[in-house]
């Protein structure tokens, strides 16, 4: 079944605005498996959508499968927004009569960690419940499956892949151990990380018209733009030898500077003022890097530090001859490559969401088949299974969690009481313990009784905004002919895409050829320039939410058409599947040098707010100060410890 969508002009019929693409039906807004799960239903005071009575336990429901909105879908939010503007829900929570040793709230990345290592040190028997907001379990690891032709196609929906700044440590390396994860081994033999560029496919660039005067895909031939890979482009010749300049040139920018003094002065202007005051870089240039960070931080040239993004290996630096290392005055990210190189990488096919669903089959094996690593993969998780009366651990999804209070006083109390609205309903369960997974600034709405100064903290935290779009195609010759396979797009709707990652894994594998369908990765980062780091945040964020899915859709297929048209790509043709995943919440913050005060490691707004309250704990990446997966995964560490240590 496909949604009917009105076409606003010729354009939109070009366009394939009218096509028959593989989704889910959509019934006030949100995505349900045809066949699997009853429509959901909105009554006149409930903010919350309403579960359908089977829920989770249906048969068929797999929301790995559904297109259309996912990331924070129609329905996982709207009783948070509700309980931050004050709004009470019109009826009374009923006990559920259960009690756990520990209640998670989250089932992100964190919160299954927390489950999972609560459970080795409490014992196989101890009765954990995490209750999700979402339809699936993983937080920002959302997995995209798609069957086109017959074959499974598998995409990252969030978390992309194990990396992070520094090597992960005994806690996150052992999680992995414990889990089957060989890194280093898969990334030798499950992804292919040179599979396009064998086949003679690179990097490229694309000039659109509205910010440069004309479009024009440049294929890039080496490390970056040359007078060649540039002939024909929209630049005048002083943009072409300025950009030239600072990709390959040696001039160094502040003479008379040691290493130490030019990294303070770094730290202190944006990356955009460097190419702006320091290279004085032809305006066309400037706004050709603009984008260059967003895929880091969420926002552009104009709110990152010079000097993070020399950290990251960004071009302009070549010059100044710095010193390796990080500083004081960096963020956590450049710091850490700075410093140590970096983790291990690896990418499996559907990006972080396998690691969630090892650790699901860690805590409830009957409902994730296989034993590896490796067949995870491809398995069929029985949602049925995930909370059953019987399992010592239990995940309830679509449970937004309103309330968490201690019962009698925080200091002296041993039961928590927990509240969450589920299918149109409130209900409460009780637990020895809880462990806070969620988002810092959702926190003292949901612990309003948590000190005000831990409070400020949590509130202060602003989340990046940002969109993984995955995109099915009927092949993939376009990319071919035109010699590429990712693509940066700087004054577009997504600023970069490009082709699945090949990957070999417990029986799935890539296509191998351009005839077969293909799965393009799209990145939107929703930023404000102008604005502090935060704001562009906040703008961000309020613009995701206010955007339809068919807004979406018509700006990815006018894009992809205008990039990829000159190899022969069509989008009413060739497009037969569109999956938009969107966080309004998304990466972890950092701290920033441009806009955060310094502060001493144990003022940092993330330390306060993350301090151990009674019977309850908080984990998270937020609780980090890092968006990386170890780093959620060592805060899940530290909050159990926290509890059985009390």
């Amino acid at each position: 079944m496909t949604e009917n969508r009105k076409l606003r002009s010729a354009t939109d019929r070009a366009l394939g605005m009218d096509q028959p693409i593989s989704r889910r039906d959509f019934v006030q807004g949100a995505a349900v498996a045809v066949g699997a799960i009853s429509a959901p239903l909105l009554s006149g005071c409930d903010t919350w959508l309403r579960e359908p009575p089977s829920g989770q336990d249906a048969p068929g429901y797999y929301p790995p499968s559904l297109t259309g909105m996912r990331g924070s879908h129609p329905g996982s939010f709207e009783a948070a927004h509700a309980l931050r503007d004050g709004q009470a829900p019109a009826q009374l929570p009923q006990a559920t009569g259960e009690f756990y040793d520990l209640v998670v709230v989250g089932g992100g990345l964190s919160g299954l960690s927390a489950a999972q290592f609560f459970r080795q040190s409490a014992g196989p028997a101890a009765k954990i419940l995490i209750l999700d907001n979402h339809d699936d379990f993983g937080g920002h690891a959302k997995r995209n499956e798609f069957e086109l032709n017959g074959r499974m196609h598998l995409m990252n929906g969030g978390t992309l892949l194990i990396d992070s700044p520094k090597p992960y440590g005994t806690v996150a390396a052992g999680l992995m151990k414990t889990l089957g994860i060989d890194v280093e081994g898969l990334a030798k033999t499950a992804w292919n990380q040179s599979f396009y560029k064998d086949r003679g496919l690179g990097d490229g660039a694309f000039f659109d018209r509205e910010t440069f005067g004309a479009d024009f895909l440049m294929v890039r031939d080496g490390k970056g733009p040359s007078k060649l890979s540039l002939a024909g482009a929209p630049l005048s010749e002083k943009a072409i030898a300025d950009m030239a300049r600072i990709e390959t040139g040696t001039v160094d920018y502040l003479p008379g500077l040691s290493s130490a003094q030019k990294k303070d002065r770094l730290s202190r202007i944006s990356y955009r003022a460097f190419l702006t005051d320091l290279v004085k870089a032809d305006p066309a240039v400037v706004e050709f890097y603009q984008a260059r960070p967003h895929g880091e931080w969420g926002v552009g040239a104009d709110a990152i530090s010079a000097l993070d993004c020399w950290g990251i290996g960004l071009p302009g630096f070549q010059g100044l001859n710095l010193e390796p290392g990080s500083t004081a005055r960096m963020g956590f990210t450049p710091a850490g490559y700075a410093d140590t190189g970096g983790s291990t990488r690896f990418h499996f096919p559907d990006g972080n969401a396998s690691i969630a669903r090892l650790l699901v089959r860690a805590l409830i094996p009957q409902a994730v088949p296989g034993n590896s690593a490796a067949d995870v993969v491809t398995a069929r998780i029985d949602y049925a299974q995930l909370d059953r009366p019987q399992s010592p651990s239990r995940i309830r999804l679509n449970s937004m969690v309103t309330r968490v209070r201690h019962v009698g006083d925080p200091r002296q109390s041993r039961d928590v009481e927990v509240t969450y609205q589920r299918a149109g309903k409130a209900h409460t369960v009780r637990a020895k313990a809880c462990v806070l997974a969620s988002y810092n600034m959702m926190i003292p709405y949901l612990c309003p009784e948590l000190p005000e100064p831990q409070k400020a903290a949590l509130h202060s935290l602003v989340k990046t905004p940002l969109v993984y779009t995955s995109v099915a195609i009927k092949d993939w010759k376009a990319f071919e002919k035109l010699g590429v396979n990712q693509i940066y797009a700087p004054g577009c709707y997504h600023s970069y895409l490009h082709l699945n990652s090949h990957s070999m894994i417990g029986g799935y594998e890539g296509p191998l050829n351009s005839s077969e369908p293909n799965l393009v990765h799209m990145v939107r980062t929703p930023c404000k320039p102008g604005l502090s780091e935060a704001d562009q945040h906040r703008a961000g964020r309020a613009e995701l939410l206010a955007t339809s899915f068919e807004t979406f859709e018509r700006e990815i297929r006018s894009q992809l058409g205008r990039i990829l048209g000159n190899g022969g790509f069509d989008p009413a043709r060739d497009i037969t599947a569109i999956t938009v995943n969107r966080w309004p919440h998304g990466y972890a913050p950092e701290y920033n040098p441009l806009w955060d005060p310094e502060l001493s490691d144990d003022q940092r707004p993330w330390v306060v707010g993350r301090q151990r309250f009674g019977r309850i704990a908080i984990a998270n990446s937020d609780s980090g100060g890092g968006a990386y997966t170890d780093v959620a995964i060592e805060q899940a560490y530290r909050a159990v410890g926290e509890i059985l240590n009390s």
